[in-house]
C-alpha cells in the first residue's frame, strides 16, 4: 500500500516498509523491516553540521538532481546553453494500481525551463521489491544529458557495511566477492558496451553478519545490457547511499524538444532472512514478473563440440538420431551453417544458408529432427561482422569506427553500429526471413563475442549517445522478433555470461552463464549466479572434459550431470564418439532430470553448503507445493582421515512426514533438518542426488 501523510511517502509491503519525505528534495527516512510508517515523523528534521555541511539530509536524497549544492554523486546532470544547474520543483504525484503491483510517480519540473522528471516507484508488495526508474520529458530547448542514473537508495545506519557482489572474466564469471565500505565511494561497473563478465549489475548489502539463513539484507539489480554503474557512497556522517544507472563513461545524450528518455529499472528489495531468502525472493519475482512466460525448460543438445564449424546436414542428422535416442527434446545447430563460415575468420554477417553444407537448405534437417520427436534451434550472432564477408565489403561504414582510423579487430570481427536504421533493418529482415521460412525453428541462441570498441559514427556531437542507442536498438529488435514469432524461445549469450541482467531477461527465456562447462568450476559460477538469478534462467551443459580454453579435466559423468541438473540441462559433448553403453547412461540421467526439472527450475533453492567454506557443496530445491525435494551434494577429494560429511535439508515442514528415496524409514521434517543425512560421498569428485518426497 502506498500512502502520503504528514509530508511522508509510505510504501508498505508484505514484510517491509520504505519511507521518504515529500517536497522538492525527497530523502530516505527508513527502509527495512515493516513498521508503522506514519510514526516516523520524529525522524524528519533538519540535520546540519557546519557551513561546510549545511543540510545532511541531502546525503540521503531519493533522486539527486544536480544543482551544485549537494557534493555527493547526482542522478541527473544536464547542460543547457546558458546553465548547467537544475532547479527541480515538486509538482504532484499519482498512484496506479494493478494486479500484484502499485506504481507511484512523483513529478518534478525545472523552474526555468519546461523540463519534467517523473521519478517512478513500481511496488511489488508480495515480494518486498520496488522497481526504481526515472523518465525525463523535454518540452523546451535542446538539453544535453551528462549523467543519467535510475535511482538512489539510502541504507539505515549500521555498525559496518558489507557489499557482496559478483566479479569475473571469460570462463570465470559470477564469483562472489565481499567489500566493506569505508568513507568514500566504491563502484562496480561495465565499460565494455555490454553487461560484461567483469562485474554483474547486482549487489547485496548487510552489516557483515548476515548469512544464508538470517540477517537484514538490502539488495538491488540494474536491468541494463550496456555500460552501467553502481556506486556506494559512505559519508563521514555514516550515511550510505547506493546509486545505479547508465554509466557516465563516454556518455552524453541530446534530448530535443518533444523528446523523452527513460532510465533502466533498478530493482531493489529487503529481507530479514539473509542471503538465502534474498535469492528465493528474486527467483520467484523473476519467474513471475521478468521472464517473458512460464515454460518448462527443454533438454537440449548443441552440436558445437562435435563438429565446430564443419556443420553439415548428414553429420547433423547422425547427431540428431543419437540425441533423440537419449531423450533430448531440442536439437540446436551452432556456428558454421551460413555464408562462407568455415572458421571464425570469415562469413560472419552473411546470413544465407551455405548450400555446400546444406544442399537442400535447412528445411531437410529441420524436418528430420521433427520426425525424431525433437524441436529445432539455431545459433546466430547478428551484431558482429567479419572483415572477410560480403556484408563488410559492401558496407564498411556500417561498423563502429573513428574517422580515418582502422577499428580494433578482435576474434577476427567488428561490431555493427545498431543505431543505423539500415543495420537495424538488416537484422530484422534476415531474422524474419530465417524464422519465417523455417517456422519449425523454436529456439534461437543469440551470441555476441566482441565488446564494443571504436564507438563512433564520425559525428563528435552524437558519438557518445551510441553506447546507449546500441542497447536501445537491441531491445527493440528482440521485442519485435518476439512479437512476430511468439513461439520462438531466445537465449542470451555473449562469449559466455557477458550479457546477463534483468534488462535483456525481459526478452530472453534463458541465458548462457559461462563458456566454462567444467562441472567443478561451474559449482562456483552457478553459486554466484544463483544469488541474483533464477535456476530457470541458467543453462548448464554436460560436455567433453574441457573448460572452453583447451584444458582438460576428467570428471565422472555422474558428477557432470549432477552439476548441470541444477539449472536448464543441456548436452554439448561429441556424442558421435559415444558407445551404446555411454548413450544409455546419458539417457538415464536425462530421464531422471525430467522427473525433477519442475522442482529445480521453479522450486525454492537453498544453498546448504558452499565450496567457499567447506569441502562439501550442497544445493537443495523444494517444489512450490513442498511435496518434492531434490538435494545435490558434491565432494572434491578425500584424505584417509576425512570424516564423511552430512547434509542438513531446509525448508521442510517440521511436522510433515517425508520419505528419502532409498531409505525404508519415514522421517519428520524436523528430524531431517536437525539430524541431517549421511551423504555417502567417499571418493574424488564424487556426487550424489537425494530425492525426498512428502508422504
Amino acid at each position: 500500500m502506498i500512502s502520503y501523510e504528514k509530508n511522508l511517502f509510505i510504501i508498505e509491503m508484505k514484510h517491509s516498509s520504505y519511507v521518504f519525505t515529500g517536497g522538492d528534495t525527497p530523502w530516505g527516512v527508513y527502509w527495512g523491516e515493516k513498521l508503522y510508517g506514519e510514526e516516523l515523523g520524529y525522524l524528519v528534521g533538519k540535520r546540519e553540521h557546519s557551513s561546510f555541511d549545511p543540510d545532511l539530509n541531502r546525503h540521503r536524497e531519493e533522486y539527486g538532481f544536480w544543482d551544485s549544492y549537494n557534493p555527493l554523486e547526482s542522478c541527473l546532470k544536464v547542460n543547457y546553453p546558458a546553465t548547467r544547474q537544475l532547479d527541480m520543483k515538486f509538482q504532484d504525484y499519482t498512484v496506479q494500481t494493478e494486479e500484484g503491483k502499485e506504481t507511484l510517480t512523483l513529478r518534478f519540473r525545472n523552474s526555468y525551463s519546461p523540463l519534467t522528471a517523473e521519478v517512478i516507484y513500481e511496488v511489488y508488495p508480495e515480494f518486498d521489491i520496488i522497481g526504481r526508474s526515472m523518465r525525463l520529458v523535454n518540452e523546451g530547448d535542446t538539453v544535453v544529458i551528462e549523467n543519467l542514473k535510475s535511482a538512489a537508495v539510502s541504507i539505515p545506519h549500521q555498525d559496518k557495511y558489507r557489499v557482496r557482489y559478483l566479479s569475473g572474466r571469460w570462463t570465470g564469471e559470477s564469483h562472489i566477492n565481499d567489500h566493506y565500505l569505508t568513507n568514500g565511494a566504491f563502484t562496480i561497473q561495465s565499460r565494455t558496451g555490454n553487461t560484461g563478465p567483469h562485474f554483474n549489475p547486482a549487489f547485496a548489502l548487510d552489516n557483515g553478519k548476515a548469512d544464508e539463513k538470517s540477517g537484514n539484507v538490502w539488495f538491488g539489480l540494474l536491468g541494463y545490457s550496456g555500460n552501467w554503474q553502481i556506486t556506494f557512497e559512505r559519508t563521514t556522517f555514516q550515511d550510505v547511499r547506493v546509486l545505479g544507472g547508465i554509466s557516465n563513461f563516454d556518455f552524453s545524450y541530446t534530448l530535443k524538444a518533444g523528446e523523452s528518455i527513460r532510465t533502466p529499472v533498478m530493482t531493489v528489495g529487503f529481507t530479514t532472512g539473509g542471503y538465502g531468502a534474498m535469492s528465493r525472493t528474486l527467483h520467484a519475482f523473476e519467474n513471475r514478473h521478468i521472464l517473458p512466460a512460464r515454460k518448462t525448460g527443454r533438454v537440449l543438445y548443441n552440436s558445437w563440440e562435435a563438429t565446430l564449424f564443419d556443420v553439415r546436414a548428414e553429420s547433423q542428422k547422425e547427431l540428431a538420431k543419437r540425441a533423440a535416442g537419449m531423450g533430448v527434446e531440442l536439437f540446436v545447430i551452432d556456428d558454421g551453417w551460413f555464408g562462407q563460415r568455415h572458421s571464425d575468420k570469415a562469413g560472419l554477417g552473411d546470413w544465407y544458408v551455405n548450400r555446400d553444407k546444406f544442399p537442400r537448405g535447412l528445411g531437410e534437417l529441420i524436418t528430420y529432427v521433427k520426425e525424431l520427436g525433437m524441436d529445432f534451434g539455431i545459433w546466430v550472432e547478428p551484431e558482429s561482422v567479419n572483415p572477410d564477408s560480403d556484408l563488410y565489403r559492401n558496407h564498411p561504414n556500417w561498423v563502429y569506427r573513428f574517422e580515418n582510423r582502422e577499428p580494433l579487430e578482435a576474434r577476427n570481427q567488428y561490431t555493427l553500429n545498431l543505431s543505423k536504421p539500415e543495420v537495424k533493418q538488416l537484422i530484422l529482415d534476415f531474422m524474419t526471413k530465417l524464422l519465417g521460412e523455417n517456422r519449425d525453428i523454436t529456439f534461437v541462441k543469440w551470441d555476441m563475442n566482441k565488446t564494443l570498441t571504436d564507438v563512433s559514427a564520425g559525428n563528435t556531437e552524437t558519438d557518445k549517445e551510441l553506447w546507449y542507442r546500441h542497447v536501445k536498438t537491441l531491445y527493440e529488435i528482440w521485442a519485435e522478433l518476439r512479437s512476430r514469432f511468439p513461439h520462438v524461445e531466445f537465449e542470451t549469450c555473449s562469449g559466455g555470461g557477458s550479457r546477463v541482467d534483468l534488462g535483456i531477461l525481459r526478452y530472453a527465456d534463458q541465458c548462457w552463464p559461462s563458456d566454462n562447462t567444467d562441472a567443478y568450476s561451474r559449482l562456483a559460477i552457478q553459486e554466484g549466479f544463483s544469488y541474483f538469478y533464477a535456476p530457470r534462467i541458467m543453462t548448464a551443459w554436460v560436455t567433453d572434459a574441457s573448460d572452453g580454453d583447451g584444458r582438460k579435466y576428467e570428471r565422472p559423468y555422474s558428477y557432470r550431470f549432477h552439476s548441470s541438473m541444477m539449472g536448464m540441462l543441456g548436452i554439448g559433448a561429441d556424442i558421435s564418439r559415444f558407445s551404446e553403453e555411454t548413450l544409455e547412461e546419458f539417457a538415464g540421467y536425462i530421464a531422471e532430470y525430467k522427473e525433477i526439472r519442475e522442482t529445480v527450475q521453479y522450486g525454492q533453492q537453498y544453498r546448504l553448503s558452499s565450496l567457499r567454506e567447506s569441502p562439501l557443496h550442497a544445493v537443495e530445491y523444494v517444489r512450490e507445493d513442498g511435496e518434492d525435494i531434490v538435494i545435490f551434494t558434491f565432494h572434491q577429494g578425500f584424505c584417509h582421515d576425512a570424516v564423511e560429511p552430512r547434509v542438513y535439508p531446509e525448508g521442510l515442514e517440521p511436522d510433515g512426514v517425508y520419505q528419502v528415496e532409498g531409505m525404508e524409514e519415514k522421517l519428520h521434517g524436523s528430524t531431517l533438518m536437525k539430524a541431517g543425512l549421511e551423504t555417502g560421498l567417499g571418493g574424488d569428485f564424487d556426487s550424489r542426488m537425494f530425492r525426498i518426497r512428502r508422504v
